[in-house]
């Protein structure tokens, strides 16, 4: 499942995924890996300066993450262009969700908070109730 949210003529698009292989159920580990697509839509550059993530588990219990740019990088988005990455995030539940925001600097100096649509984190060890 895909899920997408634009600020300002930024688009930013999350796929999560489960990872079995490195998940350990009897251990309480479950892991999932997010590919991130930033599209710069607006006509002006933007930098994305840093990160905040805020992290829920399936018992509610949330873990708040700041830092700079994403997987070392603080790329710097010129009209159209796009930047994409992988990370990962371990819970401790079957399932969570996670959402966030990049904090980006356009080329005349205005901060932006671009926001990432929050995303389930669902794995096939949780039972799923259609209502």
């Amino acid at each position: 499942m895909q899920f997408s949210e634009t600020t300002r003529m930024v688009t930013v698009t999350v796929n999560p995924f489960f990872l079995e292989d490195e998940s350990d159920p009897q251990k309480n580990s479950f892991m999932w890996a997010y590919h991130i697509r930033i599209n710069n839509e607006g006509n002006e550059a933007v930098q994305l300066i840093s990160r905040y993530w805020k992290i829920t588990d399936g018992l509610g219990r949330v873990q708040e993450v700041r830092g700079e740019g994403v997987v070392g990088d603080q790329p710097l988005l010129k009209p159209g262009d796009s930047y994409e990455y992988t990370s990962g995030v371990p819970l401790q539940t079957p399932s969570g969700f996670m959402g966030g925001a990049y904090e980006m600097i356009s080329s005349v100096g205005e901060r932006i908070h671009v926001t990432v649509p929050t995303f389930s984190l669902d794995s096939p060890f949780e039972a799923h109730t259609v209502n």
